[in-house]
């Protein structure tokens, strides 16, 4: 009886129906080119926030569809570092934020080397350098050994679990993931009509890595690490301006769910990677308006590049430009920016007078203030 997708006699020979893909690969090319071509019209310090907005929350999100909670400004110190990029404001980052830096930035950064063995463990250990999942410890740097049985995706209180997904043996996983990095290695003839596009590329990796299931724990993580890689081939760019795993964590019921759905059936895998085609292009929509609002915040500041503003002032509008979480009243600016509730209202009273902050007309309980150049209609 076959109850996985691995168990198929024509494992990992996996099938697809293009005609049922190609309008919507042909959407998320066009997008993706739309987003390097608005690149080109970004100076250096817009292009610098792009990528380091877009990898700070592609680490987050990441990390988020399996429960864990990263500091954003560590995060986002710990990618400034590793990319050369000055920023201010720097912390430090604790092992666990910079170990999954350090796997999305040679993910990304290093695209064109191979995806070897030797790699994959480095980003293993780099995730759990502790040696330790929580308070388990497990194997790094190594190909999980089952020795506490089966590796068993659960959900659900103790004594009430609902199996997912059993993925296969142990004793499987040289040979699954020596031809697993084979496949994903090989030197495709681009002039070959069969030659497989690379955004389906990283849909099969995506499905095929998580399948095996090669490590005692990270394999999410790292499974979209080398879908980030395999999209940087895609778009032949280092430079990462959209965030695959910010929009699956979106979609997370509906990403187990399908991934549940698909190691559950045949080799023909056309309805994975409609999904998977479908969530690039929404989050590919998504990067188009961060970086429509990266080049707001730019015109923003040329035209007030004479306004005489103190160091809370010019503070408190780029969170306002990045999208300020909640409402922007006086006791939120007065903690923010560590001064008093007078000094607040003096700055907010300063900026209302200079045409750049204005009341809130929603209103609410207490008075909140937005930026005029913003205000929606």
């Amino acid at each position: 009886m076959t109850n996985y997708i691995y168990q198929q006699e024509d494992w990992p020979n996996f099938t697809w129906d293009d005609k049922n893909l190609i309008f919507s690969l042909g959407r998320v090319r066009n997008l993706q080119g739309k987003l390097i071509g608005k690149m080109t019209s970004f100076g250096v310090l817009q292009e610098n926030e792009a990528i380091l907005k877009t990898m700070t929350l592609d680490i987050i999100k990441s990390s988020e569809i399996e429960g864990e909670k990263l500091n954003l400004e560590q995060v986002r110190s710990s990618v400034a570092r590793h990319l050369k990029i000055n920023i201010s404001g720097m912390v430090p980052s604790g092992r666990d934020v910079d170990g999954m830096v350090e796997m999305i930035t040679d993910a990304t950064q290093n695209y064109q080397k191979p995806l070897t063995k030797e790699r994959l463990f480095s980003w293993h250990t780099a995730l759990f350098p502790d040696g330790q999942s929580g308070i388990h410890p497990i194997a790094i740097g190594d190909w999980r050994k089952d020795e506490n049985g089966p590796m068993l995706v659960v959900s659900g209180h103790a004594g009430k679990e609902k199996i997912h997904y059993q993925a296969p043996e142990a004793s499987a996983i040289p040979a699954e993931m020596h031809q697993f990095l084979s496949w994903v290695n090989q030197e495709e003839n681009g002039r070959d009509e069969s030659r497989t596009d690379p955004v389906i590329k990283a849909g099969v990796a995506h499905l095929w890595f998580v399948t095996i299931h090669p490590f005692d724990d990270g394999n999410g993580r790292i499974a979209r690490a080398i879908s980030d890689l395999l999209l940087a081939r895609a778009d032949g760019s280092a430079q990462r301006f959209y965030s695959l795993s910010a929009q699956i964590q979106k979609e997370r019921k509906n990403y187990y769910a399908m991934l549940e759905k698909t190691q559950k059936g045949t080799t023909d895998i056309t309805e994975w990677l409609s999904w998977f085609l479908n969530c690039l292009e929404r989050a590919l929509i998504e990067a188009d308006n961060i970086l429509k609002k990266i080049l707001q915040k730019a015109d923003f500041w040329k035209t007030h590049a004479q306004t005489p503003l103190n160091e809370r002032q010019r503070l408190m509008i780029n969170k306002l430009l990045d999208g300020f979480d909640g409402k922007l009243q006086t006791s939120k600016w007065a903690k923010i920016t560590k001064c008093s509730t007078d000094t607040a209202l003096r700055d907010i009273k300063d900026l209302i007078g200079k045409d750049i902050l204005k009341q809130d007309p929603k209103g609410g309980r207490s008075t909140s203030y937005i930026l005029v150049e913003f205000e929606k209609p």
